[in-house]
């Protein structure tokens, strides 16, 4: 399953983005993309919406993955520390292969 969000990752809506992707999880065997292309800015909510879902997953022995990140989101995971906790990719079809 794919998820694009739109628009910045803030507060209220990162909160109604992490609804939408605990829909895609139960949906999608535990096989999620988050395709970052539309997403300008993520601020520490989002960041702590794609970490929980991602040690969900990854505690099933499942994964999410995601792509398509701009700069100021690489460097907001890189100087967080937390870009190495995701797997990422370049585009959407790269990360869809990867699950096989």
């Amino acid at each position: 399953m794919v998820l694009e969000p739109d628009g910045a990752l803030i507060q209220d809506d990162a909160d109604q983005f992490m609804s939408r992707l605990k829909d895609a999880v139960s949906e999608s065997a535990g096989r999620v993309v988050v395709d970052l292309s539309l997403v300008p800015f993520v601020d520490s909510r989002g960041l702590e919406i794609l970490v929980e879902a991602n040690d969900a997953l990854s505690s099933g022995g499942r994964a999410l993955k995601i792509c398509c990140v701009n700069e100021t989101i690489r460097e907001v995971l890189d100087l967080t520390g937390l870009a190495v906790r995701f797997d990422h990719f370049d585009d959407t079809n790269s990360a869809l292969r990867s699950f096989h």
